[in-house]
């Protein structure tokens, strides 16, 4: 057994019902969009001159690692829940508006993962470096467009459970600054009250942070 894991006796375990109800259904993974008032965030983080999409991205991990339901993956036919989960993320590159995806483990503070990333961005010639793992939420910005709904591809594997993070173009309403955030899920894991636990958590992280 991984150490970054245990592997769940479904036999005795709540979820063995839904889990297989919907792991044998023709698309498990399901999409959902709200919105964020990223108002205060966005002012704290350009206060700190951090860049926002990299901040995001820490804060989700952070709320997301909180939550159970979010950490539980299919390894070999096996349920498994890690003990911790990190980031991959897509990172444009503006000349050629070809974009490369970079695996970053996540770390204890927000500076400290963005110093990180910034680097590990920069350093990678490579766009692609391989399969991401399960141990990882994937994250892809769309910071051209406001939108309503997202879809992504589907590479016909029914037991991808890794959680995917989608944003758009913010935009203000009656002085609000809002941002489409979009939450992909194996709906063997995730249900929509957990959504909505990360939803909650992260709005209340955006409302409350203090970077240091």
């Amino acid at each position: 057994m991984d150490e970054k894991y245990c592997i769940i006796d479904t036999k005795n375990w709540k979820r063995s019902v839904h889990c297989e109800v919907f792991r044998n259904s023709a698309l498990p993974q399901y999409c959902v969009t709200v919105e964020l008032d990223v108002s205060d965030f966005y002012r704290k983080i350009k206060e700190k001159n951090l860049p926002f999409s990299f901040a995001l991205i820490y804060a989700v991990t952070k709320c997301a690692n909180e939550i159970e339901e979010f950490r539980y993956r299919f390894i070999d036919g096996n349920v498994v829940l890690y003990k911790q989960i990190n980031t991959a993320f897509t990172y444009m590159n503006e000349e050629t508006e070809l974009f490369k995806v970079v695996n970053v483990k996540m770390q204890d503070c927000m500076e400290d993962y963005i110093k990180l990333a910034l680097e590990t961005a920069k350093n990678q010639s490579e766009y692609f470096t391989g399969p991401l793992g399960n141990d990882i939420y994937q994250f892809s910005a769309m910071p051209w467009i406001t939108y309503l709904h997202i879809s992504h591809t589907f590479n016909g594997n029914k037991e991808n459970a890794t959680p995917l993070f989608d944003w758009g173009k913010y935009y203000n309403n009656d002085g609000k600054m809002l941002l489409p955030f979009s939450v992909q899920v194996h709906h063997s894991f995730v249900d929509g009250v957990h959504i909505g636990k990360l939803v909650n958590k992260l709005q209340a992280y955006l409302n409350e942070i203090q970077p240091i």
